[in-house]
């Protein structure tokens, strides 16, 4: 039986553009294309002095409805300094 949750990769970005003020991010359904699974990275200047649980917290308030519709969530939050580091070690 496949259910669609309705929630889109390009939905779930448009929030985090609006809310979380990212400024890159990466969403891969992993679901087959239904919208139950979700993994995705966020990159954002409001992460800035921020723990990771805070990220997380602060990006999962953002997306509480999109959220309660899904079966998986796993988000990947990085500040804009800490990206371009990440970028330049996968390049290296």
């Amino acid at each position: 039986m496949s259910a669609s949750s309705g929630v889109t990769p390009e939905s779930l970005k448009a929030v985090l553009e609006e809310k979380v003020g990212a400024v890159h991010v990466e969403i891969a359904d992993l679901s087959g294309g239904c919208g139950q699974m979700f993994e995705a990275i966020i990159v954002s200047p409001q992460f800035d002095k921020k723990t990771t649980l805070a990220r997380h917290r602060l990006v999962n308030a953002a997306l509480r409805e999109q959220i309660a519709a899904i079966h998986a969530w796993t988000p990947k939050c990085h500040t804009p300094d800490e990206w371009e580091k990440k970028k330049a070690q996968i390049q290296a």
